[in-house]
């Protein structure tokens, strides 16, 4: 059963369901109107502005009508109708009181036991579309990274991945880069050395928000990939210690890349990254890229190394991480603002060659949204 109690002033309305009650205010609902004149049938942009609508703008009278609710706006003499699902699924009045660092909705932090339930697709799946399609983005999308099997093994092949969602972000190191190790190579360059589970590109501003790494080949024993959820591991030093969490969220790294001629790049940015409201947005963690740090007070550096010592340690907790093999024609991508990958050391003898790629999230979720829009409707 729905209630409605509007508000004598006219300047709010309460809407109660049995759960609860949420109250909207009248400038809200009048900017949010749905009606031709103020949006767009077509794609929902508003087609008027804020100084359109009247400064003392109020509730004349609001009615139920079903699933329904007609409301008539004054002085504008102007009626619309809201539909009540979507007023209870942007309701704004919300008496949750939450701790700073909380995860949005639809995100699910994990550990090592999600090895045994590695979120993956088969790429000839994939490439069709429909549930499938959808159900892999989603997965992304509350893990933070997904694998793919039974891909080609040719040259280019991790662009196909990126066209399933969205778009390759073109960096410096150009629209894809190569990931080629040798054991026993004629050039250090190529090493089979471990890697610290890390995020990519620190210094830059924004992020590239996906990674993609594409096998081409894998004949070296050992090498295996290696991820670790971020918000897992912030939760899990925010539980130990709050100082600790707070410090990294309260003050800037420094990080830089300038390591070919002509690029300097640099970015100031918390390890832990929070929205203003305190969600939980991202994390930042390289340390071949960190430089000096010289935002953080004389009085706090001291508990800030040590909180950045404490988030590495837990970071490398084998208890956090999820590890699997890349074989050719095999991928995986992450969510680079809060998935944080790394690779195993090689030992014998062979070869690994993976192509890897930026991408964005934002891609991502407007085809993810889209697919399930259509689902829904």
């Amino acid at each position: 059963m729905v209630s409605l109690n509007l508000d004598p002033s006219g300047q709010f309305l309460t809407l109660s369901t049995p759960a609860r009650s949420m109250r909207f205010h009248a400038i809200w609902l009048r900017d949010n109107s749905h009606d031709p004149e103020t949006r767009s049938s077509g794609n929902g942009q508003r087609l008027i502005s804020l100084r359109d609508v009247p400064k003392d703008t109020h509730i004349a009278s609001a009615d139920l009508q079903g699933e329904k609710m007609k409301i008539l706006f004054e002085p504008e003499n102007k009626s619309v109708t809201f539909e009540l699902d979507w007023l209870i699924s942007n309701a704004y009045d919300n008496a949750e009181v939450r701790h700073r660092g909380w995860i949005g909705e639809g995100v699910e932090t994990w550990d090592t036991s999600l090895m045994e339930n590695v979120p993956t697709g088969d790429y000839s799946e994939l490439v069709c579309g429909g549930p499938a399609l959808r159900d892999w983005l989603e997965k992304i999308i509350r893990y933070g990274f997904g694998k793919i099997e039974n891909g080609p093994v040719e040259d280019g092949s991790l662009f196909q991945i990126v066209d399933l969602f969205g778009y390759v972000r073109e960096t410096n190191y150009g629209r894809h880069f190569e990931v080629r190790t040798e054991v026993n190579p004629t050039n250090l360059a190529y090493t089979g050395l471990g890697l610290q589970a890390h995020t990519d590109n620190p210094y830059r501003d924004p992020v590239p928000t996906i990674q993609v790494l594409y096998c081409l080949e894998s004949s070296a024993p050992g090498g295996e990939n290696m991820v670790v959820d971020g918000f897992a591991a912030i939760n899990r030093l925010r539980n130990e210690n709050q100082e600790y969490f707070d410090v990294l969220a309260d003050y800037c790294a420094s990080f830089e890349y300038a390591g070919e001629a002509g690029v300097c790049l640099t970015s100031r940015k918390p390890i832990i990254e929070l929205a203003p409201e305190g969600e939980l947005t991202g994390i930042r963690f390289n340390n071949r890229s960190m430089a000096a740090v010289t935002d953080v007070p004389f009085d706090k550096m001291s508990t800030y190394y040590e909180a950045y010592r404490r988030l590495g340690e837990i970071i490398d907790d084998e208890a956090m991480e999820v590890t699997f093999r890349l074989n050719p024609g095999e991928a995986f991508l992450v969510d680079n603002r809060r998935v944080l990958h790394a690779r195993k050391g090689y030992s014998g003898e062979g070869t690994r060659c993976l192509q890897g790629c930026y991408a964005d999230m934002d891609g991502l979720r407007s085809t993810y949204d889209a697919m399930q829009r259509q689902a829904s409707g």
